[in-house]
C-alpha cells in the first residue's frame, strides 16, 4: 500500500487506462476515416493521396506531447494560475480580431500565427475558461451556493469570451463554452431557480444574435428545409444526409464513399461522421455513439471519484472535459443527420483539425492528471487509517501486559 510519500518518492505513476483505452479507439478510428474521406482532395492537382493523415500524424503525436507537459502540472498551480491564465486567453481573443494579427480563413478570423503555426484561439480559450470557472467555484463556492451574484459573475466573464468568440465570428464555440460553464456551475452547486432563470436569458440571447444577423438564419432556415435550396443553402446537409441513407446497415465499405469525392464539403473535418456513416453504415455509426459515450460517463466517473477523495477543483476539472466531450460531439453528430443547425465544430479526437486535437488531448492529460492525485489521495487515506488502527492496536497492547503483571502479583 503506497503513500503519498511512497508515491512522491518511487515516482510511480496511475493512469486510468478505462479512459486511455477508450480515447485511443477513437483517435485510430479518426485517422483510418480521415485518411478515406481526405485522399480524393489531398490527390487533387497531382498532390500526395496520404498527405491529410502525415499531418494528422504529426498532430496526434504533437497532442500526447502537449497532454504529457499538461499531465506533469500539478493541479494545484492550474488553480493559482487561473486568473493570469484566462488574461492570456482573452488577450488571444482581442488579437485574433485585429485585421493583420488574426489569420483569416473562409471568412472567419479565428487563428492566430505564433512561429509559425496556426493556432485557433477558440480551442485554447474553451480549455482556459473552463479552467478559471473549476476554481472560481471552489474559492467561491458559498457564494455560489447562497446568491445569484455568485452564479452571476462567473458567467459574466465567459459572456466577455463569447462576446470576443462572436467577433471572429465563432457562435458554435461560444455557444458550446456558454453550456458547459452552465452545467459545471450547476454541478458546483449554483441554486435551480438562478441557474433556470440565466439559461432563459442567455438562451433568448442566443437566439436574438442568431436570428439578426443574417447568415446564422440563413443556416437554420436551411436546417428546417434543406431540400428546398438543395444545391446553394441546404447544398452540404443534403449531401451529408445522402451519405448517410447510403451506408444501410454495415455500409458501402471503407473507401468507396461516393460523397467525399468532392461532392460532401469538409468531408475530412466537420462532415466525417457523414463519410464514417456511409462506409460503416449503422454498425459503425453505433460504435461510434458507444464510443463517446463510454468516454463521456468514464471521465464523470473520474470527477466523481475525486469529488468523494475531497478534491473539488480537480473533480470540476475533470466534470468539466466529461461534459465538453459528451457535448460537442452530439452536436457534431446532430448536426452531420440533420437534427441541429449547421456549425462548425468538430468531431473530438476524430476530425482533421490542428488546434482542435491538440487541446483535446490536453484535456486529457488534465485528466489523467487528475486521476492521478486521486488515486494518490485515497491510497494516503487508507494508509493512515491503517496506521492510525495499528498505532491504537500497539497503545492497548502495553496496558493489557501491565494489567496481566498486576493481576499476577496479586495472585502471588
Amino acid at each position: 500500500m503506497s503513500t503519498p510519500a511512497t508515491t512522491a518518492r518511487t515516482g510511480r505513476i496511475h493512469l486510468d487506462l478505462v479512459t486511455l483505452g477508450i480515447v485511443s479507439a477513437i483517435v485510430l478510428l479518426g485517422l483510418v476515416m480521415v485518411t478515406s474521406a481526405s485522399m480524393a482532395i489531398a490527390s487533387r492537382d497531382g498532390g500526395e493521396p496520404f498527405a491529410f493523415l502525415e499531418r494528422q500524424l504529426v498532430l496526434v503525436a504533437g497532442g500526447c506531447f502537449a497532454a504529457a507537459i499538461a499531465f506533469s502540472v500539478r493541479t494545484e498551480l492550474l488553480e493559482r494560475w487561473a486568473t493570469p491564465l484566462l488574461g492570456v486567453a482573452l488577450l488571444m481573443l482581442v488579437l485574433v480580431a485585429i485585421p493583420g494579427v488574426g489569420h483569416m480563413v473562409n471568412g472567419s478570423r479565428r487563428w492566430l500565427r505564433i512561429l509559425g503555426i496556426s493556432i485557433q484561439v477558440s480551442e485554447v480559450t474553451r480549455v482556459i475558461a473552463l479552467v478559471w470557472v473549476a476554481s472560481y467555484a471552489v474559492r467561491r463556492e458559498a457564494e455560489l451556493r447562497s446568491s445569484f451574484k455568485g452564479l452571476l459573475i462567473p458567467l459574466g466573464v465567459i459572456g466577455l469570451c463569447m462576446a470576443l468568440l462572436l467577433l471572429e465570428p465563432d457562435f458554435g464555440a461560444s455557444a458550446v463554452l456558454l453550456s458547459v460553464a452552465f452545467a459545471l456551475l450547476f454541478i458546483a452547486g449554483a441554486r435551480w431557480r438562478d441557474v433556470i432563470g440565466l439559461a432563459v436569458v442567455c438562451g433568448a440571447g442566443m437566439a436574438a444574435l442568431a436570428y439578426f444577423e443574417p447568415y446564422r438564419l440563413k443556416r437554420l432556415t436551411s436546417f428546417l428545409d434543406p431540400w428546398s435550396d438543395p444545391f446553394a443553402s441546404g447544398f452540404q446537409l443534403t449531401q451529408s444526409l445522402m451519405a448517410i441513407g447510403r451506408g444501410g446497415w454495415t455500409g458501402v465499405g471503407l473507401g468507396e464513399s461516393v460523397q467525399k469525392l468532392f461532392y460532401l464539403p469538409e468531408a475530412h473535418t466537420d462532415f466525417l461522421f457523414a463519410v464514417l456513416a456511409e462506409e460503416l453504415g449503422l454498425v459503425g455509426v453505433l460504435l461510434t455513439l458507444g464510443l463517446f459515450v463510454g468516454l463521456a460517463w468514464r471521465v464523470l466517473w473520474v470527477a466523481r471519484q475525486a469529488q468523494e477523495a475531497g478534491l473539488k477543483f480537480q473533480a470540476y476539472l475533470a466534470a468539466g472535459f466529461g461534459i465538453w466531450v459528451g457535448l460537442q460531439s452530439m452536436i457534431n453528430i446532430g448536426v452531420n443527420m440533420g437534427a441541429l443547425p449547421t456549425k462548425g465544430l468538430t468531431l473530438p479526437f476524430m476530425s482533421y483539425g490542428r488546434s482542435s486535437m491538440i487541446a483535446a488531448l490536453v484535456w486529457l492529460g488534465i485528466v489523467m492528471r487528475v486521476y492521478h492525485e486521486t488515486a494518490v489521495a485515497a491510497r494516503g487515506a487508507t494508509a493512515t487509517s491503517l496506521r492510525g488502527g495499528s498505532a491504537a492496536r500497539a497503545t492497548d497492547e502495553p496496558r493489557l501486559d501491565r494489567k496481566s503483571t498486576r493481576l499476577n502479583s496479586s495472585h502471588a
